[in-house]
C-alpha cells in the first residue's frame, strides 16, 4: 500500500493509541477521530478547515471533516475496495492536524467523540443486506459483505450479524455505540444510573452488552485501548 509516494502499513487501533503525540485522537468504529472546540465560532472552524486543506503532502489521506458551530470533528480512515481501516500514514497526518489546531488556539476534546452503528441479526444475510442496501442507498464496506456504509459519510453504518437460528427471546436489531477507551466506564455508569442493566461484560474492556428498562439491547464498544489488551 502506498500513499503520496511512500509505503504505508496497516495498523491496529491499539498501535495508534500507543504512539506518542496523538493525545487529541481516539479510534472509534469509523477510524481515528479528533474533536476541536472552536468557542462557538463557525468562522474559527472554517479557518481551521482551510488550514488543514492547505497542509502539504497529505497524499491520499484527506480527512473527513464535519464543521459545526461549537467545534470541528476530523476523521482519518482508509476507504478503498480492499481495505477499511488505519495505516501508519494516519499517525503523521494526525500529528500535523493537531499542530495546526494548536497554532490556531483550538482545544481538543476527546470526550466528544463517538460512532453509532445499527446491528441487525440475520438468518439469510445476503437477502437482508440487499433489502437494507436498496432502502438506505448505502454501499458495502470494503471487504465486508456484512457491513453497509453511507456513501455520503453521514448516516450510521449498519452491520448484519449472522444467526444460525431464530432468537425470539432477544431483539433482532440493536444499537452499537463506539466511544473512546477512556470514556467507556463513565458512559456505562450513566446508562445504568438511567435505569439500564448490564447483561454481559465477558468481552470487556472492548465490549459491554446493556439493556434499557424494557429489555431493548445496546452495546458499548471500544477500539484498541492502550496496554496489554488487544482488539
Amino acid at each position: 500500500m502506498t500513499s503520496g509516494g511512500s509505503t504505508t502499513v496497516r495498523i491496529r487501533p491499539q498501535q495508534f493509541h500507543e504512539t506518542a503525540g496523538l493525545d487529541d485522537w481516539r479510534v472509534v468504529g469509523e477510524g481515528a477521530c479528533a474533536y476541536f472546540r472552536t468557542g462557538g465560532s463557525f468562522a474559527a472552524g472554517t479557518r481551521f478547515v482551510q488550514a488543514v486543506a492547505e497542509l502539504p503532502d497529505l497524499g491520499d489521506e484527506h480527512p473527513d471533516i464535519d464543521v459545526r458551530r461549537d467545534g470541528v470533528t476530523v476523521r482519518l480512515i482508509t476507504l478503498t475496495d480492499e481495505y477499511f481501516g488505519m495505516t501508519s500514514r494516519h499517525v503523521e497526518v494526525a500529528r500535523r492536524i493537531s499542530e495546526t489546531a494548536r497554532a490556531q488556539g483550538l482545544t481538543a476534546d476527546p470526550s466528544f467523540i463517538q460512532t453509532v452503528q445499527v446491528t441487525v441479526d440475520a438468518l439469510d444475510g445476503p437477502a437482508v443486506v440487499a433489502f437494507w442496501r436498496a432502502l438506505l442507498g448505502y454501499e458495502h464496506r470494503a471487504g465486508s459483505p456484512e457491513d453497509l456504509v453511507d456513501p455520503r459519510r453521514r448516516g450510521a453504518p449498519f452491520y448484519f450479524q449472522r444467526m444460525d437460528a431464530p432468537r425470539p427471546q432477544r431483539n433482532r436489531v440493536h444499537v452499537d455505540v463506539w466511544v473512546p477507551y477512556d470514556q467507556a466506564e463513565a458512559r456505562i455508569a450513566a446508562a445504568l444510573a438511567a435505569g439500564g442493566r448490564l447483561l454481559n461484560d465477558a468481552d470487556a474492556p472492548h465490549n459491554w452488552v446493556l439493556a434499557d428498562p424494557e429489555g431493548n439491547e445496546a452495546c458499548i464498544g471500544v477500539a484498541g485501548p492502550p496496554g496489554p489488551a488487544t482488539d
